[in-house]
């Protein structure tokens, strides 16, 4: 087929045109696994990052008793909506689905241009090599997902040990009892510690519960960051504004800004299909959170920008 240059110019006056009246309307396109309908107001600072996301895609077999098995979520789909949010950083995490295995989250490393950072699940059966081969595609933390299984606590000191010398963090998404249970162990890791989802804060105690002070104690050692990401997995009030759980949110800002990190859950594995939230106002909720630029800026940028290596 030849190239009609006419034919192009046409086409993309009308596509410009098109676009030009979805915005007037107020109205984008379907986002898959987002209930998301317009941009949202919030302007995310130049370099920004999504410290939290996932990929799914059934080339690669679900690990035996995955409690989670969400369909084919691709690099493309999540394209998306980072052009919705206006982002193009992202941090790829290793779902609870794969176990160990990490070749769906290398594979949107290998595909996004420089634009993104890994969190693998690994066992102490890793080698060095493999490690530095893992470092060298652009992972830089591990995960331990104690909320949906598969990890084994034997392991977090042996392998904290080791990708604290590649200058990894360790991850950890655990319920707010065994985020008190593990308290003591995670304030000695030699790696730099981040937490998932708030810490689970459960509600309604919110602000007043024995898990979030275990939080603060664990941000107040100077070596923990914490992710406002997922408010709607502990929430009781609900959408759209997922205040108890906001309440929680504008403490740790209070608190220690400068080691928060943001990021969106998509595709929000643990949300039902059809029920999912609107990522366009849940990023307009760190207006709130966070109302001083400068403050936000650090939980979009700075902070994810030095912890992740960007």
């Amino acid at each position: 087929m030849t190239f009609n240059r006419r034919r192009f110019l046409k086409a993309s006056a009308q596509a410009s045109a098109a676009l030009c009246l979805f915005d007037a309307l107020g109205v984008q396109a379907a986002t898959p696994f987002s209930s998301i309908q317009t941009a949202p107001r919030l302007k995310a600072p130049a370099g920004s990052v999504d410290c939290h996301m996932h990929l799914y895609d059934d080339r690669y077999p679900a690990a035996p008793g995955a409690k989670l098995l969400p369909p084919n979520a691709s690099l493309d789909d999540y394209h998306q909506l980072q052009a919705l949010l206006g982002l193009r950083r992202m941090v790829i995490v290793t779902p609870s689905t794969y176990g160990t295995d990490n070749r769906c989250m290398l594979d949107g490393l290998a595909r996004s241009q420089g634009q993104a950072r890994g969190v693998a699940v690994l066992d102490q059966s890793i080698t060095d090599a493999e490690l530095q081969a893992l470092h060298k595609a652009g992972v830089r933390g591990i995960r331990f997902n104690l909320s949906y299984g598969g990890a084994d606590l034997a392991d977090l000191e042996p392998l904290a040990a080791r990708v604290a010398e590649l200058g990894w963090n360790v991850q950890v998404v655990a319920t707010g009892n065994q985020l008190t249970e593990l308290e003591s162990r995670l304030q000695r890791l030699p790696a730099r510690l981040v937490i998932d989802h708030m810490g689970h804060v459960p509600q309604p105690e919110g602000v007043n519960s024995a898990t979030f002070a275990v939080v603060t104690r664990l941000l107040d050692g100077e070596r923990t960051w914490v992710k406002l990401s997922g408010p709607y997995i502990r929430s009781r009030s609900g959408a759209p504004d997922y205040a108890d759980v906001g309440a929680v949110a504008r403490e740790l800002v209070r608190r220690h800004s400068e080691r928060l990190l943001w990021g969106s859950d998509w595709p929000h594995p643990t949300v039902p299909t059809g029920n999912k939230p609107d990522d366009g106002r849940i990023f307009d909720l760190l207006a709130d959170w966070a109302p001083d630029e400068q403050v936000r800026n650090a939980i979009l940028r700075d902070n994810p920008v030095s912890l992740y290596g960007f």
